[in-house]
């Protein structure tokens, strides 16, 4: 065989690799739909502390595909009821969808429940000379939520805080006014600590708070907190990182006092005991060392068929929709940290992408 007939049949072989090549990789590209151009809107509203990431990434997301996502920061109680009334593609919430809101939703088809992201519920304050160091535990803050402890120098903080001088100021609880995932935390931990919460006060995304003052949003609380002297509020360990606010160490279930950051943030998600199929999970009061007490996830709320529920127009925004959150759970990932969010561990991101696998429209898949 002479040199020419052997480069000729060189180069076809290089051509037909080439074209695998190119093959396999728009199956790639197709199955990975975060690259579908779809110039529509996908709509989205709910959870207050996700509404800085879903900006950010929702812009990049528009850059690369062409695709607005319009995200209403509402509130989580907001968000689940408009998913709900599917008067958005998509619904966001600090707290897992409750039985009673599972089976309303399956009147319209199957939600899916995917975790995006870890928060904490910092327990923010302003107290002049205590810029850093406080330590509270579960039933002090219970307490001072139900109005028993009323002064800073109370002896109940004064105990959990030696050689630290807390004045003979008023304490001046901030709570959420809106129904809210991280209403739905914060108590949650407080049922948990304090048997007198539990029996008289409970845990959801609003309750009958016995003092306070109220306030919408997580920067509502954040604004009210930072202006007020003598002021704690809840606040998101997002929004309390962005604003240089002053958060207390709180008492874990080990007996450590474990202050907010992305790294004990992020260990309250790790291996998750009695994972359910559902993925409606709560990482409150983890067990594990060094987790910070009350940190848990933020989900998404979405039908895993979108077409045959209603939630979207047609199989191109439903694509589209698909993509975003893979986009999330990909190429996202990077920038979830830069804006002080706590990524998923591997596990449960698996898991997740498994979630938003399984979506499709009219049964097919997407």
């Amino acid at each position: 065989m002479n040199k020419k007939v052997i480069g000729a049949i060189a180069a076809v072989i290089v051509v037909i690799a080439i074209g695998f090549g190119l093959a396999n990789q728009k199956k790639s590209d197709e199955s990975n739909n975060a690259s579908v151009q779809y110039t529509g809107t996908i709509t989205g509203a709910g959870a207050t502390f996700a509404a800085p990431l879903y900006g950010q990434l929702g812009s990049e997301y528009k850059d690369q595909t062409g695709t607005t996502i319009n995200y209403q920061s509402l509130g989580s109680g907001a968000g689940v009821a408009q998913f709900l009334e599917n008067t958005v593609n998509f619904g966001a919430t600090d707290v897992a969808l409750k039985d009673e809101e599972v089976t309303q939703a399956q009147e319209k088809g199957t939600p899916l429940n995917i975790p995006v992201a870890f928060g904490a519920v910092t327990v923010s304050y302003n107290v002049p000379g205590v810029e850093t160091g406080l330590k509270l535990d579960g039933e002090t803050i219970a307490n001072i939520y139900l109005g028993k402890i009323s002064k800073w120098n109370d002896e109940a903080i004064v105990d959990l805080n030696p050689g630290v001088n807390l004045p003979d100021l008023q304490i001046s609880p901030v709570y959420r006014s809106d129904e809210s995932g991280t209403t739905a935390q914060f108590t949650e931990f407080l049922e948990a600590v304090s048997s007198e919460w539990a029996d008289e006060i409970g845990s959801d995304k609003s309750v009958k708070w016995p003092t306070g003052t109220g306030s919408k949003g997580n920067d509502g609380v954040a604004a009210t907190t930072s202006q007020t002297e003598g002021a704690i509020g809840y606040v998101e360990l997002a929004y309390a990182l962005q604003n240089n606010f002053t958060t207390a160490a709180v008492k874990d279930a080990a007996g450590e006092f474990v202050s907010p950051s992305l790294e004990s943030t992020s260990k309250a998600g790790d291996n998750l005991p009695d994972l359910p199929e559902d993925l409606r999970f709560s990482a409150i009061n983890s067990p594990n060392a060094g987790a910070y007490p009350i940190a848990s996830a933020t989900f998404i709320i979405v039908y895993q068929d979108p077409c045959k529920a209603g939630a979207v127009s047609d199989p191109e925004q439903a694509k589209a929709l698909k993509g975003w959150f893979n986009y999330i759970f990909g190429a996202g990932q990077e920038s979830m940290q830069k804006l002080e969010y706590a990524k998923l561990p591997p596990t449960l991101l698996q898991k997740t992408q498994e979630k938003v696998d399984s979506m499709t429209c009219n049964g097919n898949a997407i």
